[in-house]
């Protein structure tokens, strides 16, 4: 037997949160590693340098990173591939590309898509993540008007759409794509779903997930994938 696998992620850190979303849904044995908003790059720095999260250590002490290849990896691992096994490939993986490619690039935007929204956001970010007593203060009232004022606005400003028309947006073209199957994948989750999934589930810590709340089709399939899990 070899050592219990292990994730070390962020808590609001939407990567983290595809691949968390997976591990939960096949009810894998794994120890969740909290890891220093401050020093992310110090303590992954044994998985070759990679520098961000998440990080997935197998039972065999092997480092896996990137959150989509990551998923891929741990469904052929602990699964038999068998969510990519589901459907047509090259539809999956043109929907794998559009999730990291739009998806992944609105979460910004909706939390820090204000100054008051950035301050909320940084200062929810500080209570939940694993910081020092002096990190959590810089990250909190440092974090806010950097995200917003160099990153967010240039986003929402670039889109020009209100960060919840964007997400509204996204979630319609997902639910649409399916029709009236429960999910991406049919009658069961695929990669997809959870890749989406996890992004939006990453939005759920924050006050802003009331933005989405009321897309009736993108909530009733969030609704069904969080039963999915274990």
């Amino acid at each position: 037997m070899g050592q219990t696998p292990t994730l070390h992620m962020l808590y609001t850190c939407p990567f983290c949160w595809k691949v968390r979303s997976v591990i939960e849904h096949l009810g894998m044995d794994v120890n969740y590693v909290s890891v220093n908003g401050m020093k992310i790059k110090k303590t992954v720095a044994f998985a070759d340098n990679w520098g961000r999260v998440p990080v997935f250590t197998d039972e065999n002490g092997k480092h896996f990173v990137d959150s989509t290849p990551l998923m891929k990896h741990i469904d052929a691992a602990y699964n038999d591939g068998k969510m990519a096994a589901m459907g047509e490939s090259t539809r999956q993986e043109t929907w794998l590309d559009w999730a990291d490619a739009k998806v992944s690039k609105a979460t910004v935007p909706i939390l820090y898509g204000s100054l008051g929204a950035a301050f909320k956001t940084t200062m929810r970010i500080s209570k939940l993540e694993k910081f020092g007593f002096f990190s959590k203060r810089l990250y909190a009232w440092a974090g806010f008007p950097i995200m917003w004022g160099i990153i967010a606005r240039k986003r929402v400003k670039k889109d020009g759409r209100t960060p919840k028309k964007l997400w509204h947006d996204l979630l319609t073209e997902f639910t649409d794509e399916h029709g009236d199957k429960p999910f991406f994948g049919g009658s069961e989750p695929d990669l997809v779903d959870f890749s989406m999934f996890g992004y939006t589930r990453s939005i759920s810590p924050f006050s802003q997930f009331a933005l989405l709340e009321d897309h009736e089709k993108g909530m009733a399939w969030y609704r069904r994938m969080e039963a999915t899990l274990q």
